[in-house]
């Protein structure tokens, strides 16, 4: 199977290039850049090639939640928007701690969707924060990095025992910083707007504190960590002292953190309701800044699927997070419109970077690299209709927003799965 992109705008996040020309992809990967046209070809009529995107933290509902996202809908989803390769996450009902659990998953979404799927396990069992999972066993069958998601370990001496063992494996330990008992209970940002409607509410330094406390824990163990999920301008400065003191740790960021501020909740809107809460403003252009100078390290969905039951409440009432498997990449766009980034930066950070954080293939145009693709148009205007998401939860805070960037066709293994 040969297919040949001419007429490309090629988006090469890891020389930080945008060139204009052609790319063959041979027998599943990339054969080379301007040869000669053979086999099927494409002509892509100037719009944008660039590797598929590498999504970490990707929530799919089973076992336990399939009403609310299953690996089907996820799959076409993923396809979509551009996603090749999705990381889950484990927590499912039940959680995903044994090996059992991440076979179900593993064999469930290798029938049933058209991208690579790869499976983190939880870090403690029942990601209860008490008893560590056997992470040697899991790694085994599987998983490509542990975490407790939202769940805080709050007891330090599991947790630098948990960090301790992962070291021993070389295992990546996922975390999401905040400090428990700060932020338990609260529903948005601290501060003016907070106090306005009424809402109990959490600081920034809450984040701060748990990044703090971990980065410790990881210079004592040595292990490999990344922060995830970091919305708050007070958490860079730690962060940027633990990667100048050589310690092995990265940092990522939502979509929605990146493009949205905590006066979008707008009068109790549930839809923007997400965990950690969206920041001021200048939390988030401090952290739109950290991604184009790369403190930042990968830009995610956290795609978060709720039904309208758990949405549909009063604001504290009311689940955490958004679907954003398709909302991803226009989404990102508009830091690409804004001048606040380039598209190969933006790349880095979608694709290349979490591929190789988690040791996967993709994220690259090089000879050789599989032909995980996507082709967009990145000025495409259309006003998003969270109906026809391919989603099966519909909670996304982008309904009828006016977006630009459109997803025109997806290659995994040099395999259409998405376009006409």
């Amino acid at each position: 199977m040969t297919t040949t992109f001419t007429n490309a705008r090629l988006i090469d996040p890891e020389t930080g290039a945008e060139t204009r020309g052609s790319l063959t992809v041979r027998d599943g990967v990339i054969a080379g850049r301007d040869l000669a046209p053979e086999g099927e070809v494409i002509d892509c009529a100037g719009k944008c090639l660039a590797p598929g995107i590498v999504d970490i933290g990707v929530k799919i509902g089973e076992p336990g939640e399939r009403h609310k996202e299953s690996f089907r809908t996820a799959g076409a989803a993923a396809a979509a928007g551009g996603v090749t390769t999705m990381v889950t996450r484990p927590d499912t009902t039940p959680a995903i701690d044994t090996p059992e659990t991440l076979q179900f998953v593993t064999r469930r979404a290798r029938e049933l969707t058209p991208v690579r799927i790869h499976t983190m396990a939880a870090l403690t069992k029942g990601r209860a924060g008490h008893e560590m999972v056997e992470i040697g066993f899991l790694m085994d069958a599987g998983a490509v990095a542990f975490t407790d998601c939202d769940r805080v370990i709050a007891d330090t001496k599991v947790f630098s025992r948990a960090l301790t063992y992962a070291r021993s494996l070389g295992a990546l330990v996922i975390a999401h910083p905040q400090e428990p008992g700060l932020s338990n209970g609260a529903a948005v940002t601290s501060g003016k707007f907070a106090t306005l409607r009424g809402l109990p509410a959490v600081s920034p330094m809450a984040e701060r504190m748990g990044l703090e406390r971990d980065l410790a824990l990881v210079e004592m163990t040595g292990a490999r960590y990344h922060a995830d999920n970091l919305s708050a301008a007070v958490s860079l400065g730690p962060l940027e002292r633990a990667k100048a003191a050589g310690l092995d740790v990265t940092a990522g960021i939502n979509i929605h953190h990146l493009t949205l501020n905590e006066l979008d909740v707008g009068d109790y809107r549930t839809f923007f309701k997400l965990k950690p809460p969206l920041r001021s403003e200048d939390d988030r252009l401090a952290m739109v800044e950290a991604v184009a100078s790369g403190l930042i390290d990968i830009i995610s969905s956290m795609h978060t699927p709720q039904d309208e039951e758990t949405k549909r409440l009063p604001f504290e009432e009311a689940a955490s997070g958004a679907v954003a498997l398709e909302t991803l990449l226009p989404a990102a766009m508009r830091l690409v419109h804004a001048g606040a980034v380039d598209l190969p930066t933006l790349w880095r950070a979608l694709s290349t970077n979490p591929a190789r954080r988690f040791g996967l293939p993709g994220g690259s145009l090089a000879d050789g690299a599989p032909a995980d693709l996507v082709l967009f148009d990145p000025d495409a205007p259309f006003v998003l209709n969270r109906f026809k998401l391919r989603s099966k939860s519909k909670n996304t805070p982008f309904d009828e927003a006016r977006m630009e960037g459109k997803v025109l066709g997806t290659w995994v293994g040099g395999e259409r799965v998405f376009g006409p």
